[in-house]
């Protein structure tokens, strides 16, 4: 689905430094990059909202100038709104607050490490701080989380459907799904 939000200039496609102009064309360069991207080393930082940013950088500083930046307009998704350009500084430094330096989910079980993690990815889904590359940047922290955590991170277990779902649950209050899913992911 493709967000609601105010266009850029002369297309319904991002600005980006690749220039094409169909959402295709956009679509497959980017998810190209991602991977690419994905498969270095991450940024090290301490779980904190600037590794955070760091991270959406690192993995989509091929496509957009903005990458690793706040967005400054309004977007949503369906009849879901995420959180104001005004607002997403204060509030990702509070829902990282308690990942910082990730000592909350270290040494977990995966039950209690997904029950922590889908509150902790919870809040970034709903504040939704880039324009794109929200899901890729959350789903690439938790695997980082879990690496940190002594976890295995089972990626065969993202079915693109279910992530979607979940992250749509978890937005209207309901994390048992997400926490599912993380359940699924780290569990041997």
């Amino acid at each position: 689905m493709v967000y609601t939000a105010e266009q850029d200039p002369g297309t319904t496609v991002l600005i980006n430094k690749l220039n094409p102009r169909n959402q295709n064309d956009l679509d497959g360069a980017e998810l190209a990059l991602f991977l690419i991207r994905a498969d270095e080393t991450p940024p090290a930082g301490r779980f904190n909202y600037p590794h955070y940013m760091a991270l959406h950088h690192h993995l989509f500083q091929d496509v957009y100038d903005w990458a690793g930046t706040a967005r400054t307009i309004r977007i949503g998704k369906g009849s879901n709104w995420f959180r104001y350009p005004e607002h997403i500084d204060p509030q990702m430094k509070a829902a990282f607050a308690t990942l910082e330096g990730h000592t909350l989910l270290a040494d977990k079980r995966p039950a209690e490490f997904g029950t922590l993690a889908a509150e902790a990815l919870a809040w970034p889904n709903a504040i939704h701080p880039f324009r794109e590359g929200n899901g890729r940047t959350q789903l690439t922290l938790l695997s980082m989380l879990s690496e940190q955590a002594g976890l295995p991170f089972n990626d065969d277990q993202l079915a693109r459907d279910r992530v979607i779902a979940a992250m749509i649950d978890s937005f209207g209050g309901d994390e048992d799904p997400l926490r599912k899913l993380i359940l699924d992911l780290v569990s041997a």
